[in-house]
């Protein structure tokens, strides 16, 4: 899970150095290579091959996509023909970069990047994180090599929960992981208003990150923004977070917090083909008497896509590397991830099932877990193989008596303890990255009416994502000033440097990146604080 704040253009996987933080990403390398492992992970950085690592066999690693897709019952759904073909999933992350199993045609589309990355050609729309790319592979990956029956496929074959959706990616952080919770706003804004833009059907959002705000839900901004996706038919899935067990008060996270969306803890499947012995990490974050998580999927080990060369690889990959394509990881992140691919294949299989009734049909198909309470577990591991013929039931009334959140709250509340810093000065109050002032309660009425862009202006400035072309949403020049009063657009980002720190060669090239390094390793020499993640270290 991923955490907005501080250091500017921070969204990383779990666990970074402590300092300032933007979204933290509930994620973790693995501390061991192999097949399943025990100890809760973070994604890591780039190691060589090794002789062990390139014999890599997914069909005896239980945590191998080839292996989680039977465990969760998606090959049930795809013999019956329901693969997500035709169900756009947004993705608001860290981008996805071209590495094999998101190369397919038409596989991944880019929405605007929102990022601080935007301005740099060479790094625009391309995950310098790591992140991204890994929870795309989870929910869409799909090999090229992977042919129907895809449950016949040979192990080899690289397969994300619904091989056939589409990914939208929109990209709001940047290598070390930095993001406000003003760009993720508007990037939920844009998913809503454009969900249906130029063939798209944009039915499930991912949020593989939060913020630790206190504010209460019902006035919170973030919440208010992932609402109105809800409300216009999109089925958002947010991570929990990975903070663990507090008794009483709980430590979900904004807006896994929000009891009318969809909030995924991490089970571990303990090296297991059957949900029996299943249980929840430790990390995995907890709810209290006035919300849990809704369920929990696999989310202990699992190994994705990599990117080689990227942030996380270049410094984690000691602990995660498992070969040349794959890394290992924890995290609710990648709970989320798998709960998306499979709202997917049962939106394909009903596709006029509304949020509600898919949140519904999921809590009444989920196995509990044995010993583990709902503050935990929530109702359990959702069983797709029960899930694809049980009826679609009707959300329950009281449902209608859950309080929608008004937005007019605080966007600073928004952030919690993390804010971004530029040269020195922090980000915060209410006011977006481009020092332009947040009227929550005038904002909440034009993301209520649907309203909030107006073309690729949001806020009052000129942001991306005003023009398509090809398989993309062009790019535009930001303009306005930032908070620190310098300006943001153009020449001060075409560098491809923030603050004296750059990516070395700044470009991707082939399936690495120029110069294979990145040239420090925080950004304005803040770096992610321990209390986001749920061991207060990468492994």
């Amino acid at each position: 899970m991923m955490q907005v704040g501080r250091s500017r253009g921070r969204s990383g996987s779990e666990q970074l150095p402590q300092g300032e933080r933007g979204w933290s990403l509930a994620f973790h390398a693995h501390r061991r290579l192999g097949p399943i492992m025990t100890a809760a992970v973070v994604l890591g950085a780039l190691v060589p091959a090794t002789a062990a690592a390139s014999g890599y066999d997914p069909a005896s690693d239980m945590s191998s996509m080839y292996n989680t897709t039977q465990y969760v019952g998606a090959t049930a759904f795809w013999d019956a023909g329901y693969t997500g073909a035709g169900v756009d999933v947004a993705l608001i992350d860290t981008g996805v970069s071209p590495v094999e199993g998101l190369t397919t045609a038409g596989r991944v589309i880019n929405g605007p990047d929102l990022s601080f990355d935007s301005q740099n050609p060479s790094l625009q729309f391309l995950d310098t994180n790591g992140h991204g790319t890994f929870m795309a592979g989870l929910i869409a990956g799909k090999d090229d090599m992977l042919t129907t029956p895809y449950s016949a496929a040979p192990a080899s074959a690289y397969r994300g929960i619904a091989p056939d959706a589409r990914i939208v990616s929109l990209k709001v952080g940047v290598a070390d992981g930095g993001v406000d919770v003003s760009q993720v706003i508007a990037a939920i804004d844009w998913v809503v208003e454009h969900r249906h833009d130029n063939g798209l059907n944009i039915r499930v959002l991912n949020l593989s990150y939060g913020t630790n705000s206190t504010q209460a839900y019902e006035v919170d901004p973030l919440a208010f923004a992932v609402e109105q996706a809800w409300k216009h038919g999109i089925f958002v899935v947010t991570a929990t977070g990975n903070t663990g067990y507090v008794a009483k008060t709980g430590t979900l996270t904004n807006p896994a917090y929000d009891p009318k969306i969809f909030a995924v803890g991490a089970s571990d499947s303990m090296g297991t083909a059957t949900i029996d012995d299943d249980s929840v990490p430790a990390f995995s974050s907890t709810g209290s008497n006035d919300r849990s998580p809704d369920v929990v999927a696999p989310g202990t080990h699992l190994v994705g896509l990599r990117v080689p060369g990227s942030y996380v690889d270049q410094r984690f990959g000691d602990t995660g590397y498992v070969s040349d394509r794959f890394f290992r990881g924890s995290g609710t992140s990648a709970a989320a991830a798998v709960a998306s691919g499979e709202a997917a294949l049962v939106i394909q299989q009903r596709p006029s099932i509304t949020p509600n009734q898919l949140k519904k049909l999921f809590l009444m198909t989920a196995q509990g877990l044995t010993g583990f309470s709902t503050r935990r577990a929530g109702a359990g591991v959702v069983d797709l193989r029960g899930t694809l013929t049980a009826p679609t039931y009707y959300a329950p009334a009281k449902w209608n008596t859950i309080a929608w959140s008004t937005g007019a709250g605080s966007l600073e509340s928004a952030r919690g303890s993390d804010h971004l810093t530029a040269d020195g000065v922090v980000l915060s109050g209410e006011q977006d990255i481009f020092g332009h002032s947040f009227n929550a309660p005038a904002m909440a009425a034009l993301e209520a009416a649907g309203s909030s862009w107006s073309g690729g202006t949001w806020n009052g400035s000129t942001w991306s994502g005003s023009s398509w072309s090809d398989s993309g949403w062009n790019g535009s020049t930001w303009s306005g000033s930032s908070w620190s009063g310098s300006s943001w657009s153009g020449s001060s980002w075409s560098d491809g440097s923030w603050s004296g720190i750059r990516w070395s060669g700044s470009s991707w090239s082939g399936s690495s990146w120029s110069g294979s390094s990145w040239s420090g390793s925080s950004w304005s020499g803040s770096s992610w604080s321990e209390s986001g993640w749920s061991t207060g270290s990468w492994s």
